[in-house]
């Protein structure tokens, strides 16, 4: 199959595609640094170097592909970051109907089937009432969970305060993914045979920020690090100190809140709470021992 993978050499996109180039499969590869283009092309991926917001570019990629991982940039500049996403889908989409292509994969999240409340999440509830409207193309909607390797970002906070935290208590169950999961599950969804219009959970553990703390903690020698619910102000300051602009840190927060709440989880618990990915918290914390 010709396969078309959005996302340049990221952490889901690059295992993504070296997993279908294992497989047999025409791999084209998108990216907007040319930098990237002899490491796309090293992995045996063709390199389309050019920016997802030019539709032109995007149609004369994707003519000719049997299927389209499509996903948008976690950070679409430092304002209007949810009418950036959803335009960048709205990018996608076009260049799909343009291009034919029946075939779309989408990487969104647990928590997209809200309309509030879920914070840079919103963007891709957008994006997937878009790809709804499309005729004539199968859609999977890829929900992950919460990344692994966003804990990274907690390792300044754990060595100079002795805690981790966020604006939730340690007893919310929260839907955890590691990008490598995600890839698997994008690969087999892409050479699938579906029709119309799919959810598919990915997700490799659902824990309590509890255990968040326990396990991270005595993977880096601090079995005793405490999980400290922030309120939504403290969260706030504390990430625009941390260098976060104003817009995304106030998403964050909104999203925090929303797994408070539960309105993030809501959906994936009525489907069933399904985790079928292989990287338990356990697994990841060795990553992140090495790490920190």
């Amino acid at each position: 199959m010709k396969i078309i993978v959005t996302g340049s050499l990221g952490n889901t996109a690059k295992p993504l595609a070296q997993q279908l180039i294992a497989e047999g499969h025409d791999i084209t590869v998108i990216s907007s640094s040319e930098a990237k283009k002899s490491e796309i092309e090293a992995l045996g991926a063709k390199a389309a170097i050019g920016s997802i917001t030019d539709t032109d570019f995007l149609v004369k990629t994707f003519e000719g592909a049997d299927a389209v991982f499509a996903m948008t940039p976690p950070i679409m500049g430092e304002t209007n970051i949810v009418e950036n996403t959803a335009s960048a889908g709205k990018n996608y989409a076009e260049a799909v109907t343009k291009a034919n292509v029946k075939k779309v994969v989408m990487l969104s999240s647990v928590g997209a089937d809200s309309p509030v409340e879920n914070g840079p999440i919103k963007g891709l509830h957008h994006i997937e009432k878009i790809y709804n409207e499309l005729e004539n193309t199968s859609v999977t909607f890829l929900r992950a969970g919460y990344f692994y390797i966003n804990f990274f970002n907690d390792i300044p906070l754990i060595k100079n305060a002795g805690i981790i935290g966020g604006n939730y208590p340690d007893h919310v169950s929260i839907p955890l993914v590691h990008p490598t999961d995600i890839a698997k599950a994008a690969a087999e969804e892409l050479v699938k045979n579906t029709t119309g219009k799919n959810v598919r959970y990915v997700v490799s553990d659902s824990r309590v920020p509890a255990d968040f703390a326990k396990i991270l903690g005595s993977a880096t020698g601090n079995p005793e690090l405490p999980w400290v619910e922030f309120t939504d102000e403290q969260s706030f300051e504390g990430m625009v100190q941390a260098g976060l602009p104003k817009e995304m840190a106030e998403l964050y927060v909104e999203m925090g809140r929303g797994m408070r709440t539960g309105v993030v989880q809501k959906d994936f618990i009525e489907q069933g709470s399904p985790v079928d990915g292989e990287t338990k918290l356990e697994d990841f914390a060795k990553e992140f021992a090495s790490k920190f």
